[in-house]
């Protein structure tokens, strides 16, 4: 079905109808200029890139004298990535969680380990479409809630196909 070699893999129960829902929608969502794998995440290898991180802090607000004391060095990965097994990148479009932090074309670290719990800035699939929005409930029902005050809430109704996929963790924006 995606074009390449298959073998079986055994799934828990408890995860069987996510793993259904994931597979799903890589299916509807893959076009023809996106290759056999569809929009499924590119497996990379396991790279360390030590940054070097020094031990003074930098003021947002007055300045102040920096000095050279180097404090260790950072791995992006280490510290960007708790659990490499649950975790994804994705590229965001649109401007609807601005007042998040989240802009047009940043990455996000989203982690599936996660517990989804109200407030948590999440990646969901809604209705076969993927978005990036903050969970909340009114009346017990789950309500994407969007950062930019141009964008209405969106209830999930009761006859969505609705799915959180995993918590926002970080956000990579350039300056």
């Amino acid at each position: 079905m995606y074009g390449e070699e298959t073998r079986p893999v055994r799934i828990p129960c408890g995860l069987l109808a996510e793993v259904t829902a994931i597979l799903d929608h890589y299916r509807r969502r893959r076009g023809p200029t996106q290759g056999p794998g569809g929009m499924m995440p590119v497996a990379t290898p396991n790279i360390t890139l030590p940054l070097p991180l020094y031990e003074s802090r930098i003021s947002a607000g007055f300045p102040s004298p920096a000095d050279d004391s180097l404090e260790a060095a950072l791995d992006l990965n280490a510290y960007l990535v708790k659990n490499p097994a649950a975790t994804f990148l994705v590229r965001v479009e649109g401007d609807s969680m601005t007042g998040a932090g989240i802009h047009h074309g940043d990455v996000i670290v989203v982690d599936r380990s996660l517990e989804a719990r109200d407030g948590k800035v999440v990646v969901a699939v809604l209705n076969g479409e993927l978005t990036v929005k903050r969970l909340g409930y009114r009346n017990s029902r789950p309500v994407l809630f969007p950062e930019n005050p141009r964008y209405p809430p969106i209830p999930v109704g009761d006859d969505a196909d609705f799915l959180v996929w995993g918590v926002v963790t970080s956000v990579l924006h350039k300056v």
